[in-house]
């Protein structure tokens, strides 16, 4: 098992494998995204073999309890690059018990190996516990984010 650990981290932190399919799946359903099991081994898979991507799971006594998707970014005109956070849950039943401060705290180590400047993420407005957390872990709120749907 690969497992990553601080001095001060006392719970692992690992690479995702395809066996942790049906638990991001679940975790994915408790965020409000049911309907993935059509196609997350696939994208799995993609994000498990992309140089510039690193899905991670905190595993506790064999059960996978939270995910966090991460994406490195170069920038052209700036030195540093920058991090994306793309998805990010820890289940429901084990919220508010640090885990979710270990995985960023961990993400911005893997961020700072990567020469990236900043971390970014897009959090919905409904999902008001998340933004608090992301407070709590110094991000601030962006004025203006736009998309575009090919949909």
């Amino acid at each position: 098992m690969n497992i990553f650990r601080f001095s001060f981290f006392t719970m692992p932190i690992r690479k995702a494998t395809l066996a942790d399919n049906d638990k991001i799946q679940d975790l994915l359903a408790q965020m409000g995204y049911p309907d993935t099991g059509d196609f997350i081994r696939k994208k799995i898979e993609l994000l498990i073999a992309h140089p510039d991507e690193v899905l991670l799971v905190y595993e506790e006594a064999d059960t996978v309890l939270a995910f966090i998707s991460i994406h490195f970014i170069p920038q052209l005109a700036l030195e540093g690059d920058f991090a994306r956070i793309s998805y990010f849950a820890v289940d429901q039943a084990a919220r508010s018990k640090g885990i979710g401060k270990e995985m960023e705290s961990y993400c911005v180590k893997l961020a700072r190996e990567r020469n990236c400047d900043r971390i970014e993420l897009h959090s919905h407005f409904r999902r008001t516990k998340a933004h608090q957390f992301y407070e709590r872990q110094g991000y601030t709120e962006v004025p203006k984010y736009l998309v575009k749907s090919l949909k």
